[in-house]
């Protein structure tokens, strides 16, 4: 039987950490997404303890300021898309207001460090959620497209074809053809 999961980065990640950290013995506090502070001093053997156990699960400690800035920057932007409420600002103004930098030096450090533009970033959160959104089958496309704040569903169709190389609706035939085959081998 193929089981589907829905779940929250956010809080995911907010979990591990805490139970990790909380596991190895250590008193911290959780700033936000993706960042904490060591409420005691924490030796360079015990940050490499951390540092493998949260490896385990994806997670990396970032040391260089501009790899700091960068993964913030990252955060942000799967936290915005991933929120539930519509964003009543320019994504660029939004990330400027919650990282408290110009727009301009965000995105000129974005693009030096992972040599793609915070545009693209964000166009490719947003369609790995779409397909998480039409996998889960719960909303239709132009809930998808509603939720994830395109203008039409056209516009959602161009850029989720331009990312993936198939269009929403096919994308949706190719989850349905696999659900229907996972089904008739499990009966």
């Amino acid at each position: 039987m193929k089981v589907y999961l829905k779940f929250d980065y956010n809080l995911l990640t907010k979990k591990i950490l805490q139970e990790k950290l909380t596991e190895l013995g250590y008193k911290f506090n959780i700033i936000g997404f993706g960042e904490f502070d060591f409420l005691e001093n924490v030796s360079e053997e015990k940050i490499r303890e951390i540092t493998a156990t949260f490896q385990q699960y994806g997670i990396d400690i970032v040391e260089n300021q501009k790899s700091v800035l960068v993964q913030k920057i990252k955060d942000t932007i799967i936290e915005m898309v991933n929120s539930d409420q519509p964003l009543n600002v320019k994504s660029s103004v939004y990330l400027a207001d919650k990282l408290n930098h110009s727009y301009g030096y965000i995105s000129n450090i974005f693009s030096d460090v992972t040599y793609t533009s915070i545009e693209n970033f964000i166009i490719i959160q947003r369609i790995e959620l779409a397909k998480q959104l039409i996998i889960n089958n719960q909303l239709s496309l132009t809930e998808i497209a509603y939720r994830l704040n395109y203008s039409s569903v056209a516009h959602l169709s161009t850029q989720f074809k331009n990312t993936t190389g198939i269009t929403p609706s096919a994308f949706q035939r190719i989850i349905i053809k696999r659900r229907e085959i996972s089904n008739k081998t499990n009966l």
